[in-house]
């Protein structure tokens, strides 16, 4: 693999842990600045497909929900690597007295999150 190549999946790696960074801050405005205007994501809820919001206001919005309705959110990193222009980051959620176990996926396009695919074990 060229040297270029490799900086890229080494940026994109990083970049994804500079938003979990911001999730465990419950940064929105951080989270976002990591995330293209056409970026989307997949939430876990509700099974089986979850919900998908599209562009950087629906995604900010969900965001802003999420931790006014969940004050403890907090993601642990198990395992992270990248792949092209693809990450995948296993991780352990938790909210205080429980926590699942997921995978997301996540796509970057021109240095940023244009995809971020969740997945959660039931």
């Amino acid at each position: 693999m060229s040297p270029i190549r490799m900086s890229q999946i080494e940026n994109s790696v990083r970049t994804v842990m500079e938003f979990n960074d911001a999730f465990n801050r419950h940064d929105v405005q951080g989270m976002m600045q990591l995330a293209s205007d056409d970026t989307v994501f997949e939430n876990t809820h509700p099974s089986p497909d979850g919900t998908t919001f599209s562009g950087k206001e629906a995604v900010t919005q969900f965001w802003s929900d999420f931790f006014r309705a969940a004050p403890n959110a907090h993601i642990e990193i198990e395992e992270i690597f990248g792949m092209g222009n693809r990450c995948m980051m296993r991780w352990k959620y938790s909210w205080g007295d429980g926590h699942v176990r997921g995978v997301d996926v996540f796509k970057l396009k021109d240095g940023l999150i244009a995809e971020k695919l969740s997945y959660v074990k039931g």
